[in-house]
């Protein structure tokens, strides 16, 4: 089978387990310290590789220690880093996350070294697109090598997944180029034109976005599960019940899982009910990366979940 390739950012974040979320200019004291491996193409180039695909990471890593620690991980993770790009000028992302006792979290982000990734970095990469059946690509970097990517992805016969976060309006031409986009409600909204708390349903955002050009689309709900739309049907797979404790990085496992399931050749309902299955899980730990699941954990999940 061929690879995926996962083009996006890697960043170190650091941790505060709290019990609760400060409030602006409140200091909180007493939480818990952690640091792990995260950025939203790190995180779902793991996951990919943890579900048993061949993965390629296109990412731009700073020359500095946490860059080091973070190629090495990916590495034992048996991800292919020939692609990665070691920046000497800039340093490695890093992500400063506070986690309260309920899941929830704040997160800032000092992209560094992600944001200099390029659209003629992508272009020398050219090789890692001829090696992939499947592009799984996120907004976490510049809009340049986003549309670059999407653009010989398509020359190269490669399935798009686009995960569109942080959302930001996309031009049409890389909306008609995307197979299946996977945005969160907030992120369709934006997408379509709408701000983040306007009432509109997720069956109508769909509709909206099939009529942008995009092939498919999956819209994640959190605790409601997920919505899929094509031109010919719509459907809703309901999400797994599970005790919550860091919602940091689901939708990172969540489209990790996806991209494996379509290129293994998984049909839409199976795809999207292993990829929640895998978010579900990575929910009840704490952390970006440690907190993604293995294949055999997920099929262990799903058995059990069929049992009861």
């Amino acid at each position: 089978m061929k690879k995926i390739l996962v083009i996006g950012p890697s960043n170190t974040d650091m941790i505060i387990k709290l019990e609760r979320l400060p409030t602006p200019g409140e200091t909180i004291v007493g939480g818990d310290f952690a640091t792990a491996g995260g950025g939203k193409g790190a995180n779902q180039a793991v996951q990919c590789a943890r579900l048993g695909a061949d993965v390629i990471l296109l990412a731009r890593i700073g020359k500095d220690p946490f860059g080091d620690r973070s190629v090495e991980q990916f590495r034992k993770e048996g991800i292919d880093t020939s692609f990665i790009i070691r920046d000497e000028e800039h340093h490695s992302g890093i992500a400063l996350i506070f986690v309260d006792k309920k899941g929830e979290n704040m997160i800032a982000v000092a992209p560094g070294s992600n944001s200099y990734l390029s659209g003629e970095d992508v272009k020398r990469a050219r090789e890692a697109f001829r090696l992939s059946s499947t592009l799984l690509i996120q907004l976490e970097i510049p809009l340049e090598p986003v549309e670059t990517a999407v653009d010989l992805a398509k020359e190269e016969g490669l399935t798009v997944l686009l995960n569109p976060a942080p959302a930001q309006p996309l031009p049409p031409s890389v909306l008609q180029n995307i197979d299946i986009l996977v945005p969160n409600e907030t992120e369709a909204k934006i997408l379509c034109g709408f701000p983040p708390d306007a009432e509109i349903s997720p069956k109508e955002l769909g509709k909206m976005l099939l009529g942008k050009g995009v092939k498919k689309v999956i819209i994640t709900l959190g605790s409601k599960g997920a919505m899929y739309m094509d031109g010919q049907e719509m459907f809703e797979v309901p999400a797994f019940k599970v005790e919550s404790v860091d919602t940091t990085a689901a939708g990172d496992s969540f489209c990790g899982a996806l991209a494996v399931a379509i290129a293994e050749g998984k049909g839409m309902r199976e795809a999207i009910r292993f990829a929640s299955a895998c978010a579900a899980i990575s929910t009840t730990r704490l952390g970006a990366q440690p907190s993604l699941p293995y294949r055999k954990e997920v099929e262990e999940f799903l058995a059990k979940y069929q049992q009861e």
